[in-house]
């Protein structure tokens, strides 16, 4: 799991992923814990053909059926494999709305002293990450305000030689089969087929990032 992260400035998220410069000036947070606000990057939803938009919202999935925005539950990270049958994401999955979660870097705990020593994740070549997400845009039947908001997904990395090294270890699981969860990367060139394909090709995005990609360590005071 992920529980915080860094998103990179306006001005790189628009030369990244070639969003254009006529976004509206936006805020969100430095730092992002659940239930703060962040940029998220979409297939445009009110064009005809197909574009590229930025949105902000809250890093947490607002189910359809939420009573309100303010969730009981963590869903700021959403397993892969079930994303077919978990009641909050199910729906924005079947609808295809993927998104492009931006990061600067994101953080870990590690544990293999003891105790929880924060890794910070880069990526080697100096982009800023491009982490698979769904979003969903939820009504207040009270208010009539409309919340964005959207989750990151996760993959399972006990095979992974460096996301198995993080997360607390759980003494009830074998060692191999611990599901230590690492988030995914969508690449440049995968971009499109993440926001604008179908099903299937997105499931075949649903992957481990490839090890040569990490500059990552312990994070500093």
């Amino acid at each position: 799991m992920c529980n915080r992260y860094t998103p990179p400035e306006l001005v790189e998220i628009e030369r990244e992923w070639h969003i254009g410069r006529q976004n509206p000036v936006r805020w969100w947070d430095e730092v992002l814990f659940p239930h703060g606000q962040g940029p998220f990057i979409r297939r445009a939803r009110h064009e005809t053909e197909y574009s590229r938009e930025l949105a902000v919202g809250q890093w947490g999935l607002i189910p359809w059926f939420a009573k309100e925005p303010n969730l009981k539950y963590p869903t700021n990270n959403a397993r892969s494999e079930e994303l077919s049958e978990k009641a909050s994401y199910k729906l924005p999955w079947a609808r295809g709305q993927r998104c492009i979660i931006p990061a600067s870097s994101f953080d870990e705990p590690n544990w293999e002293t003891g105790k929880n020593v924060w890794w910070r994740f880069r990526r080697t070549d100096g982009r800023p990450w491009g982490l698979a997400g769904l979003w969903s845009s939820w009504v207040d039947k009270v208010t009539g305000e409309e919340h964005e908001s959207y989750t990151m997904l996760t993959i399972n990395a006990d095979d992974h030689p460096l996301m198995r090294r993080m997360h607390k270890p759980n003494p009830k699981k074998p060692a191999g089969r611990q599901d230590k969860r690492s988030v995914i990367s969508i690449e440049p060139e995968d971009v499109d087929t993440w926001l604008a394909g179908t099903m299937e090709q997105a499931k075949g995005l649903l992957r481990l990032p490839a090890m040569e990609v990490f500059d990552a360590g312990p994070a500093e005071a």
